[in-house]
């Protein structure tokens, strides 16, 4: 699981709006990898590369993010959604 912190950071990474939709976090992700690709940056194969890095690594976090809460993106629904490991694990299989 990742922090609130994590997810606001690749929300605003991919630029993402609070209600944004799967489709369009996808339709985002392809733009971003399509501006940042290294192949369109020869002179800055480097700052490329890092960024296509974190976009790859923000639309991991975002998915995982999606797949285990019911999402928007505005930051008081990811404190109050948002589990602990601890807490999630406890949600699914109960408590000691």
């Amino acid at each position: 699981m990742h922090s609130f912190e994590e997810v606001m950071k690749a929300k605003t990474l991919l630029g993402l709006r609070d209600s944004a939709s799967l489709p369009e976090i996808k339709a985002r992700y392809k733009n971003l990898m399509h501006q940042w690709h290294p192949d369109k940056h020869l002179d800055e194969v480097e700052t490329a590369t890092r960024m296509s890095t974190e976009i790859i690594e923000a639309y991991k976090i975002i998915l995982e993010y999606v797949k285990h809460y019911e999402y928007r993106f505005d930051e008081e629904f990811i404190k109050t959604k948002t589990l602990t490991p601890q807490e999630w694990w406890n949600d699914r299989f109960g408590g000691r």
